[in-house]
């Protein structure tokens, strides 16, 4: 047997509406449970036992959700805004609505954000003692000094004075070559990936500030074993397969010495 939830608690988690709603779907005779019409919301229910229906609708349990959102730009990540629109506002699917980013992207940043309730492994992912690297592509205007890369990997200091860990520039190619330096390519517009194990305000596009340049574009396209799928168009969302959430789970479990 599993474990016992007031209805409207568990029909406002999965996304039903507010308890009080839910309250009123009760009184106007909306909800069932085993095939009997529910006469109190506060009513136990098992979830993983009991059918539970709304309108003869069947809502299905999920204690725990995991989603892989391309964050396009514009959406604030977050759970609620006033203003712009939110990145848990485009999962489509969801079924729960107590679900969060873990970590965030800044508003005009791409890419792959992790999407779940499980407070536990999104605080384990988010901890600097775990090193889970975050890979981002990026377009940099200006010149990159042409040890930029040895730099990148002692660790720079930003303009704050907060120093970074060591992270990993790799240079794609330069976009726009205006020919080469004595100490490497001098481009005036720059494709690079970057790897980072933290993730500081504002903190890839300060890194590259430190260095003289400034970032023009920015997508996250990799967090530890989660890498942002192709086919998968901004705004788009899917489920995390098990063979994902499983590496995900190995990667917040382990330290890294």
């Amino acid at each position: 047997m599993g474990s016992m939830i007031r209805l409207d608690k568990f029909l406002a988690e999965m996304g039903e509406g507010s308890r009080s709603q839910v309250k009123e779907m009760v009184r106007k005779g909306r909800v069932q449970v085993n095939s009997q019409t529910v006469k109190e919301s506060n009513e136990k229910v098992d979830p993983a036992q009991d059918l539970i229906q709304v309108d003869e609708r069947i809502i299905s349990y999920a204690a725990k959700e995991y989603y892989l959102l391309n964050k396009p730009q514009g959406v604030v990540s977050a759970t609620e805004d006033r203003i712009h629109p939110t990145v848990v506002s485009l999962l489509t699917q969801a079924r729960r609505s107590d679900l969060f980013p873990v970590g965030r992207l800044d508003i005009d940043t791409e890419g792959l954000l992790l999407i779940t309730n499980d407070g536990d492994l999104a605080h384990r992912l988010l901890s600097p003692k775990k090193h889970v690297d975050k890979t981002y592509y990026a377009e940099i205007s200006g010149s990159l000094p042409g040890d930029s890369q040895e730099q990148m990997e002692r660790g720079l200091l930003l303009e704050d004075g907060t120093k970074t860990r060591p992270a990993r520039l790799t240079i794609l190619e330069p976009l726009e070559e205006k020919g080469r330096s004595g100490d490497g390519f001098a481009p005036s517009f720059t494709r690079v990936t970057l790897t980072i194990q933290e993730g500081k305000f504002h903190q890839v596009k300060r890194m590259f500030e430190a260095l003289g340049c400034r970032v023009t574009y920015l997508k996250r396209i990799s967090m530890g074993p989660l890498i942002l799928d192709d086919d998968l168009a901004p705004g788009q969302s899917r489920p995390l397969t098990e063979e994902e959430l499983e590496k995900l789970m190995d990667v917040s479990a382990g330290e890294v010495r």
